[in-house]
């Protein structure tokens, strides 16, 4: 049993980084990894191995005090706490500190940025980025007890069309093309995305939109 469970991490760590996992080779400043944390429990979910640099090689974490410092940046830098489960491996004689966070049903989490200003990141492939202003306003209408009502208008038919015909379009192309304010724009899509009419994915640098299949 315990050689399988080394198998699945030796596995984790041949696939590389990507949008649920992240190598930390040591944990050094709780900030920082709290902005990990909030983004796998906005996001999907995802494992931290620490002890492990970028390019997958085993640097072993030093004491219990990785663990530790991933506590206090849960507890501390992340708003709200954001839950994980942890478990340490040894491989080629070296320490690996396993983080699972799952994703979370207290949305939105935030974690200071660069310049200590509390902010909502999500997970983008084997990056973390700051959330849209679009998907902020998702997960405040899905937590909302009032139910979301649209009416189907000439406005709104033509924003579905625009969609369909051009899928992957940015925010700034659908605000453009259809002469809208940014709030505008802004509302009618998250709308569309709670009722499950269209849905929206993270390119990296941008979300661009499509139609529900």
């Amino acid at each position: 049993m315990i050689q399988t469970r080394l198998h699945r991490i030796k596995r984790l760590i041949n696939e590389g980084e990507h949008q649920h996992l992240d190598f930390k080779f040591e944990i050094s400043d709780a900030a920082k990894i709290a902005r990990s944390l909030v983004a796998f429990a906005n996001t999907e979910g995802g494992t931290l191995l620490i002890g492990v640099d970028d390019n997958g090689s085993l640097i072993g974490i030093r004491s219990d005090e990785e663990y530790y410092m991933v506590k206090r940046a849960a507890q501390n830098y992340c708003k709200p706490e954001v839950s994980f489960t942890s478990k340490e491996w040894t491989l080629e004689g070296k320490k690996i500190l396993e983080i699972k966070i799952p994703v979370s049903s207290k949305l939105p989490h935030r974690a200071p940025d660069t310049q200590g200003g509390y902010k909502v990141f999500v997970r983008a492939g084997d990056q973390n980025m700051l959330a849209s202003g679009i998907q902020i306003k998702v997960w405040k209408k899905q937590q909302a007890k009032e139910a979301v009502q649209i009416t189907f208008n000439q406005l709104v038919k033509d924003l579905l069309a625009l969609i369909e015909s051009t899928p992957g379009l940015s925010v700034q192309e659908i605000k453009a093309r259809l002469n809208l304010s940014k709030y505008e724009t802004e509302e009618l899509l998250s709308d569309l995305i709670v009722m499950r009419v269209i849905r929206m994915e993270n390119m990296g640098k941008d979300y661009v939109f499509h139609r529900k299949e």
